[in-house]
């Protein structure tokens, strides 16, 4: 009797703990998040390392990490700084009235007037729409701007939390292996289960942030690319802008890209409204429709339908992380269902 009770106490301390040391973790989440994710995906350039310089762990992740940091750090830094930069700029205009949101609305509104008549035919309220639409379109467009600005000046915290990232991946890549068997030891799953979990873990974060961050780098460089030919204000911020979008699959960058077509119709350059029609709906609607399968549906093995509620929804919950967290818990869900059925109902 008084070893249940033990141990149902020890129990109850275990979880107690977990939990607050999870409270003391959570200003860090998306530190360490990002850090188990990048240790998934250079783990095996860090096997490789190991096999050609022998056993020298620490050497092997500190070539690793310097790899990383040459290959996404340093790139996405001087982006970054590009972005904020042009941000404030953007900013500026729409506060000087460069920029008329009102104006760009009105615009539309007289290049297509069949538009009214068909919200009064769906039985929307026009009387007060365009205040409604402009004061929102004003908004949405400081909002963007104000953000661009407060990344501006939360650089020293950003920097600090890469800190952070890159000193803890150097030692999940030196020690990953050994704190996944130690993790597999000390979950009571079983551990064919627990493999299987983490295996099925580090396929659908590599297949995840190298597959979404590949289409959203082809996307946003193809529409910032044409903003640019076009003389569009903003390429570069409009870029990115819709290089974030695209990790929403199917709709995303068009978002972006679809109302500036219309506003080129609106003002009667046809020719560069045809030009972005044209090349947003081949160029970069093929980047989303033909790279997304092959690098994350298919790697995940996972319903294009399921890819792409999963990434909203985790988006929504998660912010900028949920991209990788939402389609990772739809996949550990469908595994463990698997399994489920496997062990417990026989099925195959």
């Amino acid at each position: 009797m008084r070893d249940k009770l033990e141990r149902r106490s020890f129990l109850l301390l275990l979880v107690l703990v977990s939990i607050a040391f999870g409270f003391i973790l959570e200003p860090f989440f998306g530190a360490i998040f990002w850090a188990c994710a990048v240790t998934v995906i250079f783990a095996p350039m860090q096997g490789w390392v190991l096999t050609k310089i022998g056993d020298r762990p620490n050497t092997a992740a500190g070539l690793t990490l310097l790899t990383c940091m040459a290959i996404v750090v340093i790139p996405v830094i001087f982006l970054s700084t590009a972005f904020v930069k042009e941000g404030i700029q953007f900013y500026q205009r729409v506060e000087a009235g460069e920029i008329d949101p009102r104006q760009i609305l009105q615009q539309l509104r007289d290049a297509f007037p069949w538009f009214d008549r068909v919200l009064v035919e769906l039985g929307v309220d026009t009387s007060n729409l365009r205040e409604r639409i402009s004061t929102s379109l004003v908004s949405a467009t400081q909002f963007l701007a104000k953000e661009t600005l407060s990344i501006g000046q939360n650089t020293f915290s950003f920097l600090i939390s890469l800190a952070l990232m890159m000193y803890l991946t150097f030692f999940l890549l030196r020690d990953g292996s050994k704190l996944i068997k130690l993790i597999v030891r000390a979950l009571p799953l079983g551990d064919d289960r627990e493999e299987a979990l983490f295996k099925k873990f580090a396929e659908v974060t590599r297949a995840t942030v190298k597959g979404n961050l590949v289409v959203a780098i082809v996307q946003g460089a193809l529409g910032g690319f044409i903003f640019w030919i076009l003389d569009i204000p903003g390429p570069l911020l409009w870029g990115v802008v819709m290089a974030f979008l695209s990790l929403i699959p199917a709709v995303g960058a068009a978002i972006i890209w679809f109302p500036v077509c219309l506003y080129l119709f609106a003002t009667g350059d046809w020719v560069s409204g045809t030009v972005l029609l044209v090349y947003g709906a081949v160029v970069i609607g093929l980047a989303d429709n033909v790279l997304r399968p092959i690098l994350v549906g298919r790697d995940t093995k996972l319903p294009d339908y399921i890819v792409l509620f999963s990434t909203i929804g985790g988006i929504t919950i998660f912010g900028i992380n949920g991209f990788v967290i939402g389609p990772l818990v739809a996949a550990l869900f469908m595994a463990t269902w698997q399994i489920f059925m496997k062990d417990f109902n026989g099925e195959l």
